[in-house]
């Protein structure tokens, strides 16, 4: 069934994604979805089953996918040597991408050509864009370089656990059509919650009629929005199936090296959230595709919408520090609006850094409030914005929403 109309549901679709309902990214997974919206990201369990149904949109079919008998058919290996296979050089090798991906956690020369973690350095220290980015060796990720994810119980194997329908994420201009993931988990945690790792793949997907707008998208969003009236999980693994791995006509195959960053608006990504037998805490990362052929490489890139923390601090030390917090007070109308699903954060690339520590003896750099807690000036400044929009929220609420805001999670 690739690619056929799907009448004015796609409509619908697009109402659902813009209040909110993929806020938090796990939508189907309803354990998780139930503390997402818990946690005031735009709405509860219950209204997003009545306005699924309402739309007549099945959310586990058209917006977040986890069955089995279709996650069978998105191996880990087949996307990696799909990868390999798109660089035209016969040498590129799955294995040997993966390889390159983690030896980026480990110090140079490492195991394999290609960035390393330590490639850059501010005052002494690992860094990525000025700020701080953690090596992390053996028996932390790092190890994975001289690990083969596709043997037979490999201790780096990686299993499939969802994809993810991200049309919501198509920028205003409607260069591309959004997002469409895969998301994999570490076979390893399954029996060991202190050696996990989270990977996914972020293709974006280029709008094949851009001149027509979001419009434009028609074909793409009908694949997903069929999948609603399909009962048959076959027959909706053989249409995902077609749309990640083969495309069908001016509309390409999801799984692409252009799709991952390799292209000249620089869209798309993978993203990690890594916990793996670590004493620096769990830490989420991103990378882009970049390179030609035999040059393919995973490069580290900046986590986006993730502000170093001490750039909130008061007489921070950081160069960029007044710039910042000139921007972050320029968004103080974005992160006060009443619906909790319109509230934005807009950081430019150069305050990003190329981590976020959730937990360890590093987390502190992500820890807004902490950092902007003696920042007199700056609170002020906040206070007299949100006094002149008539808002009740004070300083402290601003910066904790940006804490919210910053680096989204790795699921959807």
């Amino acid at each position: 069934m690739p690619y056929s109309g799907a009448s004015a549901r796609w409509r619908m679709m697009i109402s659902i994604w813009n209040r909110g309902v993929l806020v938090c990214g796990a939508a189907a997974l309803m354990p998780l979805l139930a503390s997402c919206f818990d946690s005031g990201t735009g709405g509860d369990v219950a209204t997003l089953r009545s306005e699924a149904k309402a739309a007549n949109v099945d959310v586990r079919r058209s917006l977040v996918v986890t069955e089995q008998p279709i996650l069978a058919r998105f191996g880990f290996q087949r996307v990696m040597e799909k990868l390999a296979l798109d660089t035209g050089a016969p040498e590129v090798t799955a294995a040997g991408l993966f390889a390159q991906w983690w030896d980026t956690q480990n110090p140079g020369p490492g195991l394999a050509q290609g960035p390393h973690c330590d490639d850059e350095t501010t005052d002494g220290q690992s860094s990525l864009n000025g700020y701080p980015y953690l090596c992390r060796p053996a028996p932390a990720e790092g190890a994975q370089a001289g690990c083969d994810p596709f043997a037979a119980d490999s201790p780096c194997g990686y299993i499939p656990i969802g994809l993810f329908n991200r049309f919501d994420l198509a920028p205003e201009d409607a260069s591309n059509c959004g997002e469409y993931r895969i998301v994999y988990a570490k076979r390893s945690g399954i029996a060991d919650s202190r050696d996990r790792n989270l990977v996914i793949f972020e293709a974006a997907m280029p709008n094949p009629h851009p001149q027509q707008g979001l419009k434009g998208c028609r074909k793409i969003v009908d694949v997903w929005a069929d999948l609603t009236d399909e009962a048959d999980v076959e027959a909706r693994a053989d249409a995902l199936e077609d749309f990640y791995f083969s495309g069908h006509g001016n509309v390409p195959p999801v799984v692409a090296i252009d799709h991952y960053g390799n292209n000249a608006d620089g869209v798309g990504q993978i993203r990690t959230n890594q916990f793996s037998n670590t004493t620096t805490g769990w830490s989420l990362r991103e990378f882009k595709l970049q390179g030609q052929g035999s040059g393919l490489v995973f490069a580290p890139v900046t986590v986006k919408t993730n502000p170093f923390g001490p750039l909130f601090a008061a007489d921070s030390p950081l160069a960029d520090a007044p710039a910042f917090q000139a921007a972050f007070l320029a968004e103080t109308a974005s992160l006060a609006v009443d619906d909790v699903a319109l509230i934005t954060l807009a950081v430019a690339d150069q305050f990003n850094s190329g981590q976020s520590q959730s937990s360890g003896a590093f987390a502190d750099e992500m820890r807004y409030p902490l950092q902007f807690e003696t920042n007199i000036g700056l609170r002020e400044s906040i206070g007299l914005q949100l006094g002149g929009l008539g808002s009740t929220l004070s300083a402290d609420d601003v910066v904790r929403r940006a804490q919210a805001r910053a680096a989204p999670g790795v699921i959807g």
